[in-house]
């Protein structure tokens, strides 16, 4: 036979193998656990899935992404949803356009994927606030995580506005969705919150599940913990699933001791990679040490979930954070790219090939060939024409003025940065203290640059020296609430407590100026020389012949976040690292003229800006 003939007659054998699995999927179906094992329409099914976001890749990207997870070998896609992603503010839900999450589910059935859903109400996921909305911390009568009523009720609004997009595309309504999550990770909360009896935390995880049940979710449920915590967060009628855990014997053990001495087996969420944060090593995960475990899952009949098969980037203000005992805390850095499989523009890794090719072997249908990757440009120096400084921003805007420092939820936004501000009428020198810090801020005496201070490197006081009639400045930036532990409870931003100077409260007359940044300030720009370390606002055009991915090289600037065409590409922390680009998705460029606009907290005389080809996510500055 021709080669090119027998070239045809495979990419038909592709073609029907995709649409006879689609057609499948497309059908009314079901999806059972039952006898030890997991019965899709009635037959033993492996769960073989990895983790994607819908709010970390942009929409136009969705099925790209989703052709690699198929491509690669996997018949699942598991994804969190955020709450505070689609509660735009309170009663203000948002499931449109790049919010679609139904879109995204019908995308992954065209691609023939199943799909699992884990809608918290917390999710963790290095996401600002675990996924839960901000405002939330302003009704005092309200514990999150907790059987508290007025939690529960918000919870209950969630849910109902989420089965709304879940229950007509479950598996039994003709979907892709064959498992939902109830709670998230629960285990580790209960270990750490002894102040709460067992009994109640067990309440409130089954009030959870019952509320999930009660808005019409109907396909099997589970929950993921690490082994050893099953104890806290296993629910009655949910599999319980190990995170991480790499030994067989002891995940059998443990589910069998939890779910009535049977199976099926599965592993929620595997780790490829690891997530990241600012000032710390970019981590990364063996390409032999993921092939050996995954090898080890499927020889012994394991289900399991990359966590991530693909990261993408928490854009604008989306990131969380963490601490520990070294650092109060630990901001995540603006990409998401997790060392997955597949990094962070979407493109295949050698860790990617690798498991391909487990899985080619694996299966008897062909794999779907590999998708392109998305076209990549450069794009040459772009001179930042138009700056100024952000004290020129605040002459315009009215002060909020109260007799101590105000939080960002006391002055009612979520994100972004406040000016505190203060005038001194007699002379005050010694040290600054702000133990109340979060989480970063710059200081000026009349906008010249005192210092830094940094609840990342526990820095808290400086050296000041006030005259009288100076007017002392404090930039305060938060840098994403804490999403994973006990302290989520404690999330308060800006400054949640008196600033003292000698130990003395620094009280009344404070004014306050919110910059949330949902979209960049309207400035006339008015040329000027700018002094070091101000904040400073830069606006420039820029023309493009062609639109393609492209990365920020952003190793000239300090702190700050950057503005494509009106998007947030998220912050940048260049003076820390490792990451030292910002990913620019070719679909939010445009042919012809584009805009670009930049918020440095630390100016230090830079006027110009270029992309590159690639990205560089493991640069630690020391």
């Amino acid at each position: 036979m021709p080669h090119n003939m027998t070239k045809i007659i495979n990419f038909f054998c592709i073609l029907l193998c995709v649409f006879s699995s689609n057609r499948a999927l497309s059908q009314k179906g079901s999806f059972e656990i039952k006898e030890g094992l997991f019965l899709l329409n009635g037959k033993p099914f492996n769960i073989y899935s990895g983790e994607m976001h819908y709010p970390r890749v942009p929409s136009q990207y969705w099925k790209h992404r989703l052709q690699m997870i198929k491509a690669m070998g996997l018949n699942t896609v598991t994804t969190y949803v955020f709450w505070n992603y689609h509660e735009e503010s309170p009663g203000k839900w948002n499931f449109r356009g790049e919010k679609d999450l139904k879109k995204f589910i019908k995308t992954a059935q065209e691609v023939g994927l199943y799909v699992i859903i884990r809608p918290g109400p917390y999710v963790c996921a290095e996401w600002e606030f675990g996924g839960y909305p901000w405002w939330l911390q302003k009704d005092k009568d309200l514990e999150i995580r907790t059987d508290n009523k007025a939690f529960l009720e918000q919870c209950e609004n969630y849910i109902n506005q989420l089965a709304k997009q879940i229950v007509p595309m479950q598996i039994n309504n003709g979907g892709p969705v064959i498992m939902i999550q109830a709670e998230n990770e629960f285990g580790s909360y209960v270990a750490q919150r002894k102040d709460i009896p067992l009994e109640q935390h067990r309440k409130y995880s089954h009030k959870i599940k019952d509320l999930l049940v009660k808005s019409g979710m109907s396909v099997p449920f589970f929950t993921s913990d690490g082994s050893s915590l099953f104890k806290g967060g296993s629910i009655h009628g949910a599999l319980p699933t190990a995170n991480g855990e790499s030994d067989l014997d002891v995940l059998k053990k443990t589910v069998n001791e939890y779910n009535g001495g049977k199976g099926p087996y599965m592993v929620a969420e595997y780790y490829p990679g690891w997530l990241d944060h600012w000032a710390e090593p970019f981590v990364k995960v063996s390409t032999e040490e993921v092939v050996k475990q995954t090898d080890l899952y499927i020889k012994n009949g394991i289900s399991f979930n990359y966590y991530m098969i693909h990261g993408g980037t928490n854009f604008g203000f989306t990131s969380g954070a963490n601490y520990d005992k070294t650092h109060d805390i630990q901001p995540d850095i603006t990409s998401y790219d997790y060392d997955a499989p597949i990094n962070e523009a979407g493109w295949a890794t050698p860790k990617y090939n690798a498991l391909r090719n487990i899985f080619m072997s694996l299966n008897h249908q062909s794999i779907p060939e590999v998708p392109k990757p998305m076209k990549v440009i450069t794009i040459p120096e772009i001179k930042l024409t138009k700056m100024n400084s952000l004290f020129d921003v605040v002459q315009n805007q009215k002060a909020i003025v109260n007799n101590q420092p105000m939080t960002f939820e006391d002055l009612n936004i979520g994100n972004g940065y406040i000016l505190y501000r203060r005038k001194f009428d007699k002379d005050q020198k010694g040290t600054l203290e702000i133990k109340g810090l979060r989480d970063y801020a710059n200081v000026y005496i009349n906008e010249r640059w005192i210092g830094e201070l940094n609840r990342v490197h526990k820095k808290y006081d400086l050296n000041i020296d006030l005259k009288a009639g100076d007017r002392l400045e404090i930039w305060v930036e938060n840098m994403g609430r804490i999403n994973y532990g006990a302290e989520i409870v404690h999330n308060l931003k800006g400054i949640i407590s008196p600033v003292t100077i000698n130990g003395t409260e620094v009280s009344s007359n404070w004014e306050m100026f919110p910059f949330t940044f949902d979209q960049f300030p309207q400035h006339k720009y008015s040329p000027k020389t700018i002094a070091r370390n101000l904040p400073v606002i830069y606006e420039a055009e820029f023309n493009l012949s062609e639109t393609g991915d492209t990365f920020l090289d952003m190793r000239k600037f300090g702190k700050g976040i950057v503005f494509i065409n009106g998007k947030n590409l998220g912050r940048y922390w260049s003076k820390a690292g490792p990451q030292q680009t910002l990913y620019v998705p070719g679909v939010w460029l445009k042919k012809g003229k584009n805009v670009i606009q930049i918020f440095e907290q630390i100016f230090e005389d830079n006027n110009s800006i270029n992309s590159i080809d690639h990205s560089i996510l493991d640069q630690l500055v020391k």
